[in-house]
């Protein structure tokens, strides 16, 4: 019994910061933690509660880290060391005595306004640890960051982040067995890399940019091929390479998704990951989603409409992102591990060149031009795609991308 314990591991539900403030408290020395003697006295600010102005002196109440709220202090100004968190309550203090009609220059807080900013405090504390949890499960290079100044929603209920589609009942998903023996991808001949044996052209170039039209399948190296992970066919398979920020809409579009930085015309951008369930299995769920007023159904439709992803409750950041009549991503198809047709990864590349701030979007409505006969498989119907605040897919519903083009309903 002993030795099954030796390796077991457990997460701590506390963070870093509480089990310092906890040893500090208990006047307890961790070298792990970095609590000495000498800064057993230092205690830091989760976050600020109320204010009040005494004889021209500002004083707020602070809540401490590691310590319950009856435990709270009024501390002067003079005493915080704080000024991030002195600027963003300042700025939360302002809005909510706009929205109660109260002078700005309040010597003291009514009850709705000090509600008002511990729950956004609060708020904030639940965003960032949300943010913290997806960062500690991606495995992609892009970073993860969480804004909501819009309302006090927090973090969706009911969401695993994940980095891989998970297979759900009834689909069975046949790995390669045989990869290419390139030792440089681009510079040898196609006929002996991956797209080449499946007699497909090569999709990307040096820069790792698509370079196929959409509908056209796109075949990366896999686990069995000599090539390494730096290989220029393997793409979508690095994962996200981009900071992106999951933000609250303002105009009632529920969560969204904007890039941090400039994205290049034709880069990859991210994968939509979810649950692959079966087209019966999806129906099922489609009953339910339509009562719900949301769907995160899409359809693996490529050659056959066998299986549906649904990023519902398991996904990763594709899905939060939003329709627009006029995108800044197209969808691809993409093979790696698995060959099979019914099953392709789903890849958003961007559309065109993708400003640092901007918002990502793609057209739950997508059609494709067929230029060839492979494109001609990829099904132009993408209307049971449907990310946070999608439509029910068989009624009418407003859009509101806000692009000149607007269709003006999503279906």
């Amino acid at each position: 019994m002993a030795q099954c314990l030796k390796d077991c591991k457990m997460s701590c539900k506390l963070s870093w910061e509480d089990l310092q403030a906890l040893c500090r408290r208990e006047r307890l020395v961790c070298e792990q933690l970095s609590v000495t003697k000498n800064n057993f006295n230092d205690y830091e600010v989760e976050y600020l509660c109320n204010y009040k102005k005494h004889k021209g002196r500002e004083f707020f109440l602070v809540k401490w880290r590691g310590y319950v709220e009856s435990e709270n202090t009024w501390e002067p100004l003079k005493n915080l060391k704080c000024p991030i968190l002195l600027h963003q309550f300042r700025k939360d203090m302002k809005e909510a005595l706009l929205q109660a009609n109260e002078p700005l220059d309040s010597a003291s807080l009514s009850t709705p306004v000090v509600s008002f900013l511990l729950q956004k405090a609060k708020q904030r504390i639940k965003l960032k640890k949300w943010e913290g949890f997806m960062n500690q499960t991606c495995r992609h290079k892009g970073r993860i960051f969480v804004c909501n100044e819009v309302d006090l929603d927090g973090p969706p209920k009911n969401f695993t982040y994940i980095n891989d589609n998970k297979l759900g009942k009834g689909v069975d998903v046949n790995r390669v067995t045989v990869g290419c023996e390139c030792d440089d991808c681009l510079s040898q001949p196609i006929d002996g890399c991956c797209p080449g044996l499946l007699k497909h052209r090569r999709a990307y170039n040096v820069s790792r940019q698509v370079k196929v039209m959409p509908g056209v399948p796109i075949y990366e190296c896999n686990s069995m091929c000599r090539c390494g992970p730096d290989c220029a066919n393997r793409v979508v398979q690095r994962g996200i390479q981009y900071d992106l920020c999951i933000f609250k809409t303002a105009n009632g579009r529920g969560w969204g998704v904007r890039t941090l930085q400039r994205i290049y015309k034709n880069s990859f951008v991210m994968e939509y990951l979810g649950e692959i369930i079966t087209t019966e299995e999806a129906e099922r769920r489609g009953v339910v989603y339509d009562k719900q007023g949301v769907t995160y159904l899409f359809d693996l439709d490529y050659v056959e409409d066998v299986y549906t992803i649904d990023a519902a409750h398991y996904g990763n950041v594709s899905h939060f992102v939003n329709h627009s009549c006029d995108p800044n991503l197209q969808v691809y198809n993409v093979f790696v591990e698995n060959l099979d047709e019914r099953l392709p990864r789903i890849a958003f590349f961007a559309k065109r060149g993708i400003k640092a701030g901007e918002e990502l979007t793609f057209d739950y409505k997508m059609t494709i031009d067929p230029v060839d006969s492979e494109s001609k498989k990829m099904d132009t119907d993408f209307s049971r795609a449907g990310i946070e605040g999608s439509p029910i897919k068989r009624l009418h519903f407003e859009c509101k991308c806000g692009v000149k083009n607007c269709r003006k309903y999503l279906f």
